[in-house]
C-alpha cells in the first residue's frame, strides 16, 4: 500500500523542513507562508503541523496565527550537551572572564563543520557585541573554530579541513590552506587562537579549546569585542586568562568509569575503632606514626597511635579545625574559640583568638622568613563570603584576601609558598599567593561529584580533595587538571591527609550523620577512618 503524505521517510524529511523553516524565522510563520515557502500542499502542511504541535516541537500563537519552535526543542537542545554539561561547566568561567575584561564572552562547540554558540555572557560596556545563541561561525576564521582545530589530533584535523571551503568573509580571512595550517600550528603551541578581524571587520576575538579529561576537544570559549578596545597588545594580555578558564572548564568534563580515572577499591581498609558522627581534620605526626583527628559534631579530639584509636579530649562546641604546634601540642579550634590540647588530653583555652566565626584554619608561614608556626584562618563575613589571612598574636585576623563565597578548608603549600582553599558552593579549589590580592581558581570539580571538602598535597605536586556527598577523593595535577578519582565504600567523605614513613599513605575521614538510616546498611563504614596507599 502506498504511503500517504504524512507517513514514511518522505514525511520525516518534510517535517524536518518545516522545523528548519520555522527555526530560521524568529517572528514565526503561518500555515500558508509555510506551504508557499516549502512548495507543499496545505493539507500536508496541516497534518505535519498538527503532529509537531502535539509532540511539543512547535507551538501556535493563537492571536497572530503563526507557528514557532516549541519548548521541547529547547529541552532537546539542552540534552544534546548534558552530562557532562558543557554549558553548566562553563557558566562561572564565562561570567568571570566577562567581569575581568568587560567584553562579551562565548562558549561554542563543533557542529557539522561549523562552530555553534551555546552560551554567551554580555559585555559591560555600552558598545558590545550581540551575537545570538545557536549562531554559527566558520571554523577557519573564528577564534573558537581555530582553537578547536588546533587542539585536534592531526588525522582528525586533516579530515575536517579536507571538507572545508575556505571562504573569504573579510579581506583578512585566511583562504590559503598553507597559511591556515601555519596559523593552527602557532595556535596549538601557544594554547589559543586569534580572529584578527577575519570574520567581521572591526571585531577581534581570542579563543581557547576546552579539552576534557579523556583528551577530547569539547568546544572553545572566547572573548570578543571591538578592535579599537581589543588591541593586539590587550589580546596578548587576556589570552592566558582565556586559556586558564578553558582548562578549568575541561577539568570538570570527565565521565566516571572511563580510562584509568577510577581506582580499584580492594586496597582501601578501615582502621579499627569507633565511628564518628562527622570525622574531619586528620593531622599526622611528623614521623607519620600517629594521627590526630576530630569528631566535629560530638566535639572531641581522637588519637590513632598505630594500634588503637582512643578519645584524647572533649571540647565544648563543634570542631572547626586541628593544627599541630611546634611543641608537640595541638591547637583545636571550635565554634566558640580555640584550646591547646596536651599529650595527656588536658586542655587550656587560647587567650587571643578572632571573634568572628572561623570557617577553616591551617598552619603556614607568615612573611618571608617567618615562623612556620603561623596560623592562617578563614572567617565568615556578615555580608557573606570569607576573609582570609594570618592570625596575629593579639588574636586579630590580618586580612590578606576577601572571597565572595564560604571556605571549607585551608592548606598551606610549603614548597610553593601558597595558600589553597576549597569553596564548596562553587565546587572550586582556590589558590592565593601572599603579597598579591588575587584569588585564582586552581580547579573546579564537576557539579555532580559532590561538594569539595578537605585538601592535601602529595610529594609529586598533586592536589587532593574530598568529594563530600560524592563518595570519592580526587587528585588534580600541578596544572589543575583532574588526574584521578578514587571511589570509596561510603557516601560522605569529609577530609584527607598524607602520612606514613614516606608520605605515601592517605587517610580519609568520613561522616555518618548525613547518611539516611536505610543507607547505613549498604555503607557500614560511614564515620570510620579509611586508609590506603597511593
Amino acid at each position: 500500500m502506498a504511503s500517504s503524505p504524512g507517513e514514511g521517510a518522505g514525511a520525516l524529511e518534510k517535517a524536518l523542513d518545516v522545523l528548519d523553516a520555522i527555526g530560521a524565522a524568529p517572528e514565526g510563520l503561518s500555515q500558508s507562508h509555510l506551504a508557499d515557502r516549502l512548495g507543499l500542499p496545505r493539507t500536508t502542511i496541516y497534518r505535519l503541523l498538527a503532529t509537531l504541535v502535539a509532540r511539543g516541537l512547535l507551538r501556535r500563537d493563537p492571536l497572530r496565527k503563526v507557528y514557532g519552535l516549541g519548548f521541547r526543542c529547547i529541552e532537546m537542545a539542552h540534552q544534546a550537551y548534558a552530562m557532562p554539561d558543557l554549558g553548566a561547566a562553563a557558566a562561572l568561567e564565562l561570567r568571570a572572564l566577562r567581569d575581568l575584561t568587560g567584553e562579551t564572552t562565548y562558549l561554542a562547540t563543533l557542529d557539522r563543520g561549523e562552530v555553534m554558540s551555546l552560551e554567551r555572557c554580555d559585555g559591560l560596556s555600552g558598545q558590545r557585541l550581540a551575537a545570538l545563541l545557536a549562531e554559527r561561525n566558520p571554523l577557519h576564521s573564528s577564534s573558537q573554530g581555530k582553537a578547536i582545530l588546533s587542539a585536534m589530533d592531526e588525522g582528525e584535523r586533516q579530515a575536517l579541513l579536507q571538507g572545508l571551503t575556505l571562504k573569504a568573509h573579510t579581506r583578512r580571512t585566511l583562504t590559503e590552506r598553507r597559511r591556515l595550517e601555519a596559523d593552527l600550528r602557532a595556535s596549538r603551541t601557544r594554547g589559543y587562537a586569534i580572529d584578527d578581524e577575519e570574520t567581521v571587520i572591526g571585531v577581534r576575538c581570542v579563543g581557547a579549546p576546552v579539552v576534557d579529561s579523556a583528551g577530547r576537544v569539547r568546544g572553545a570559549i572566547s572573548i570578543a569585542g571591538p578592535a579599537f578596545r581589543l588591541t593586539h597588545a590587550r589580546l596578548e594580555l587576556l589570552a592566558p586568562e582565556v586559556v586558564e578558564a578553558a582548562r578549568r572548564v575541561g577539568a570538570q568534563l570527565y565521565v566516571p568509569g572511563e580510562d584509568a580515572a577510577i581506582a580499584a577499591q580492594s586496597a582501601i581498609t578501615a582502621l579499627p575503632g569507633p565511628w564518628a558522627f562527622h570525622g574531619a581534620y586528620p593531622v599526622w605526626s611528623a614521623d607519620g606514626a600517629r594521627l590526630w583527628w576530630a569528631d566535629a559534631l560530638a566535639p572531641s579530639v581522637r588519637l590513632w597511635d598505630g594500634n588503637e584509636d582512643r578519645l584524647l579530649a572533649m571540647l565544648e562546641a563543634p570542631v572547626v579545625g586541628l593544627l599541630q604546634r611546634s611543641d608537640g601540642t595541638l591547637l583545636a579550634v571550635h565554634e566558640h574559640g580555640a584550646v591547646i590540647v596536651g599529650a595527656d588530653g588536658a586542655t587550656s583555652p587560647l587567650a587571643h583568638w578572632p571573634g568572628a566565626p572561623v570557617l577553616a584554619v591551617c598552619n603556614g608561614t607568615e612573611g618571608e622568613g617567618g615562623a612556620a608556626d603561623a596560623v592562617w584562618a578563614a572567617v565568615g563575613l556578615t555580608a557573606g563570603g570569607a576573609a582570609v589571612g594570618p592570625v596575629r598574636a593579639d588574636g586579630e585576623l590580618d586580612i590578606a584576601w576577601r572571597i565572595g563565597e564560604p571556605v571549607r578548608a585551608l592548606r598551606w603549600h610549603a614548597v610553593q609558598g601558597r595558600l589553597y582553599a576549597t569553596a564548596p558552593d562553587a565546587g572550586a579549589i582556590l589558590v592565593m599567593e601572599p603579597g598579591t590580592e588575587a584569588v585564582r581558581r586552581f580547579a573546579v570539580v564537576p557539579a555532580d561529584a559532590g561538594r569539595t571538602g578537605g585538601l592535601a598535597f602529595d610529594l609529586d605536586g598533586g592536589v587532593w580533595t574530598a568529594f563530600q556527598n560524592g563518595g570519592a577523593v580526587a587528585r588534580f595535577d600541578a596544572d589543575g587538571q583532574l588526574d584521578r578519582v578514587i571511589r570509596l565504600p561510603v557516601p560522605c567523605v569529609t577530609d584527607l591527609a598524607f602520612g606514613g614513613a614516606r608520605g605515601e599513605r592517605l587517610v580519609v575521614t568520613t561522616a555518618r550523620h548525613e547518611v539516611a538510616p536505610g543507607g547505613l546498611a549498604a555503607a557500614p563504614l560511614s564515620g570510620r577512618l579509611l586508609t590506603f596507599t597511593v
